[in-house]
């Protein structure tokens, strides 16, 4: 059964919602970034890395985690330290972005190149990931488009079939029946892939309309 790790993102998450979707079909963690919720220290896009690295030693040295066991799930700003982490690990077993941002400054303005002072550069990072993505987001997203989620599930490299939830906002798609539906699909999905083979690409159509940090929460209900 795999592991879900989940980062609290700056904007919005209800990781109670959360936690007891995932505790129905697989482990699940959850932390908090610098400066947010039980954490100490101050938040910055460093130490949200710091953070997400931190969580993922802990997980390997005191549980005994292989990265191949492991789903990571990124929300928002929080897809920024994910796609950090799985663009460093090569054996991951999935990743999943949930209302997703290619990159700051381009929540702002859609810009046609990066900057070197944007921040959360998901846009470049994306193609550096060698699992399976599955992309989630709301056609009604009035904070981060979109277009962030399409053009992130056009640029990875092991594409799972999107969840474009029609009439999803940014901070609700969990209360979507399609959400959970689609998630546990991935999820068993994942449970199936062997990480010793490499992938094949995962989808079918594309138009298918979803200080640093100690271990806050691990277990299974």
């Amino acid at each position: 059964m795999p592991l879900a790790m989940y980062g609290i993102n700056f904007t919005c998450s209800d990781t109670g919602m959360l936690s007891d979707t995932y505790f129905a079909f697989c482990f699940f963690c959850s932390y908090d970034y610098s400066g947010y919720g039980a954490s100490s220290g101050k938040p910055s896009e460093f130490n949200t890395y710091y953070d997400i690295e931190a969580v993922h030693n802990c997980l390997k040295k005191d549980y005994g985690i292989k990265q191949e066991d492991l789903i990571l799930y990124g929300q928002s700003v929080g897809s920024g330290p994910t796609l950090h982490l799985a663009s460093r690990l090569q054996k991951l077993r999935g990743v999943v972005l949930h209302s997703a941002i290619l990159s700051g400054i381009r929540v702002l303005c859609p810009v046609k190149m990066t900057f070197w002072f944007d921040i959360f550069k998901n846009i470049d990072k994306i193609r550096l990931v060698s699992c399976p993505v599955l992309v989630i987001h709301g056609t009604n997203d009035d904070i981060v488009d979109l277009s962030h989620g399409k053009r992130l599930w056009e640029l990875a490299r092991e594409k799972y079939d999107p969840l474009w939830v029609k009439g999803g906002g940014h901070c609700n798609l969990e209360t979507f029946p399609e959400y959970i539906k689609h998630l546990r699909k991935f999820i068993n999905a994942m449970e199936k892939i062997s990480v010793a083979k490499p992938t094949k690409q995962l989808t079918q159509d594309p138009s298918v309309e979803v200080k640093h940090n100690k271990c806050l929460r691990f277990g299974k209900r």
